[in-house]
C-alpha cells in the first residue's frame, strides 16, 4: 500500500488516497461478478446498479472488513480519529446514460452533513480517463455542506439544475472544480461525505453493467469516533 495525503480548497481539506489497495483486484472483481447481476437503488440518487453487501454475504464482506483493517492507520491519522464503524458498504457501476439523468445527478453532490461521516471508494473497474472530482460552489463559496448551510447550497442548485447537461465534466458556472483523483485500478480514495464531490464519468465510458466489464467501484462509509 502507498498512501497520499492531499489537501482539498481553500479549507485544505483531507482526501487520503492509497494505492495497490489490495494488490489483488481480480479476487474483488470475482467476488462483485459472483453477486450480479445487481439491483437498482436502494439510494435512487446513484446513476446505476449497487449491490449492498451484507454480513451473509461471506465473501464480499470479508473482503471489506480486510479492506477497512488495512486502511485503519491512515484513516486514523488523515482524519485524527480513534477508530470508526462500517455503516455500509455495497458494490456499483455506473450504468445511467448523460441523456436521461435527472436534475440532481448532474451536479456534485455530498452524501451526509455529519463531519465523521467518510466516503471510502475502492476503485476496481479498468477505466480510463474516470474517478472523482471536489468541488466549491460559485456563488456561495461551500466546499463542504453542514447543516447551517445545507439549505443554502440546495437552492443555489435547483437555480442552476436546468442549466445542466450529463455528468459533471469540470468547472461550469455553478460549480469549480477544486481537485480531483484519477480511479486508478485498486486505488482508494477517503474524505468526507460532506465534501461537495462528483464522479468523473468519461463520455466514452462504458455504461455496462457487468462487474467485469463496467465502473465497477465498492463504495464504504464509515463513521469516525
Amino acid at each position: 500500500m502507498t498512501p497520499h495525503l492531499l489537501r482539498i480548497g481553500a479549507g485544505a481539506h483531507p482526501v487520503v488516497v492509497v494505492d495497490t489497495a489490495t494488490g489483488a483486484p481480480d479476487a474483488a472483481v470475482a467476488i462483485a461478478a459472483a453477486l450480479a447481476p445487481f439491483p437498482r437503488g436502494p439510494n435512487p440518487n446513484y446513476p446505476g446498479v449497487r449491490r449492498v453487501i451484507e454480513e451473509a454475504d461471506a465473501a464480499a464482506f470479508g473482503y471489506v472488513t480486510g479492506l477497512l483493517e488495512a486502511l485503519a492507520p491512515f484513516i486514523a491519522g488523515g482524519f485524527d480519529c480513534g477508530g470508526f464503524d462500517l455503516l455500509e458498504a455495497s458494490f456499483s457501476i455506473v450504468t445511467t446514460p448523460p441523456a436521461v439523468l435527472r436534475p440532481g445527478q448532474r451536479m456534485p453532490h455530498f452524501d451526509s452533513t455529519d463531519p465523521r461521516y467518510l466516503a471510502v471508494m475502492h476503485y476496481l473497474g479498468d477505466v480510463a480517463g474516470s474517478g472523482t472530482a471536489f468541488y466549491h460552489q460559485r456563488s456561495t463559496a461551500i466546499e463542504v455542506v453542514t447543516d447551517d448551510n445545507a439549505a443554502a447550497f440546495l437552492a443555489d442548485a435547483q437555480r442552476h439544475a436546468a442549466a445542466f447537461e450529463g455528468y459533471v465534466s469540470g468547472s461550469n458556472a455553478a460549480f469549480e472544480e477544486i481537485g480531483r483523483v484519477d480511479g486508478n485500478r485498486d486505488r482508494v480514495v477517503i474524505y468526507q461525505g460532506a465534501l461537495l464531490h462528483s464522479g468523473i464519468i468519461p463520455a466514452t465510458m462504458p455504461l455496462d453493467p457487468d462487474p467485469r466489464r463496467g465502473r465497477l467501484t465498492t463504495n464504504i462509509f464509515v463513521r469516525t469516533r
